[in-house]
């Protein structure tokens, strides 16, 4: 079958679009990571100085966001790395990995900053409200700041829209620390400068967790959260000319990009019809995000060598 120009063509125009915009989005992400991580640097060393455990747990907050930043930056430039013939996949695993790193350093510490934050409820000290104040007013700015940047690719990456939504409620968090500024500077209550700062851990915890369990299972080849694999399954099923589909088998190569195996009985196919694979690719790459997708199409159902 001769091949078609205009479809390559538009293949090409496709690849060289996604290539800017991955260019475009590294720079984005570059600039984030490097603002957010001045800024925790600034808000951990004014939190010892204001003697405010809210202020330092909002900066471990923040450092997670920002190493779940670096780990989507890095996903981003590993992305565009060619394959090798050792790594045939690529290098798009280790964002799996730095999501890992990133979750279990996050439950370290908040060990700390909630341990640090009971004592403080147990013998409360001195809290500099005005300075907790104004490094979170100024957290909150930077945090909608990093948001904005990324809100033009948050809807075409899993992993953009997931530091975005960070980003959101990063500034969310620091508005919370402002009231609790506040608070001690027109009551005095040191007791509530550490409770927020435990408010602040929880919200760590909960996202960790989760970020936590799909790490783990995207590092164990589980099928990605996003994909419905009962639907992938159910269209395949019923394509024209396909009677069975089997050994179906769907994974993450990276926390944003999906790859799929299966096998396809269908006597009525030809062997050589690209049209019909290409056509099944396309659409798998459409509806549910794969990218990545081997079929193997089938006259007859094998009984022993396709077992997996």
């Amino acid at each position: 079958m001769a091949a078609n120009p205009s479809s390559h063509r538009h293949s090409h125009t496709h690849d060289k679009l996604e290539l800017a915009h991955a260019q475009t989005l590294r720079g984005r992400l570059l600039l984030a990571v490097a603002v957010n991580l001045l800024f925790v640097a600034v808000e951990a060393g004014y939190g010892y100085v204001a003697n405010s455990v809210a202020l330092i747990a909002d900066a471990g907050h923040n450092l997670g966001d920002v190493l779940g930043l670096a780990g989507t930056l890095v996903a981003a430039i590993l992305a565009l790395r060619p394959s090798s013939g050792r790594f045939t996949y690529g290098l798009r695993r280790a964002s799996v990995l730095a999501a890992l790193a990133n979750a279990v350093l996050l439950l370290f510490t908040s060990g700390a900053i909630a341990w640090e934050a009971v004592q403080r409820l147990l013998n409360p000290q001195p809290v500099g409200g005005g300075i907790v104040m104004v490094v979170a007013a100024l957290g909150m700015l930077i945090s909608g700041g990093s948001a904005w940047l990324l809100s033009s690719g948050h809807s075409h990456d899993l992993n953009v829209r997931s530091a975005f939504l960070h980003m959101v409620g990063d500034a969310v968090v620091s508005a919370g620390v402002v009231l609790s500024g506040l608070i001690v500077l027109r009551t005095a209550w040191t007791w509530v400068d550490p409770a927020v700062s435990l408010i602040v851990v929880a919200v760590i915890l909960i996202g960790t967790w989760g970020l936590l369990r799909e790490a783990l299972q995207l590092s164990m080849d589980a099928v990605p959260r996003r994909i419905d694999i009962a639907a992938v399954e159910n269209y395949l099923a019923t394509q024209a000319g396909v009677d069975e589909v089997h050994d179906l088998h769907v994974w993450g190569m990276s926390t944003s990009e999906a790859a799929l195996t299966v096998h396809l009985v269908a006597p009525s196919v030809q062997s050589d019809d690209d049209r019909f694979r290409n056509s099944i690719v396309e659409e798998l790459q459409h509806r549910f995000g794969i990218r990545h997708t081997t079929l193997q199409v089938e006259a007859g159902r094998c009984r022993h060598a396709c077992r997996g």
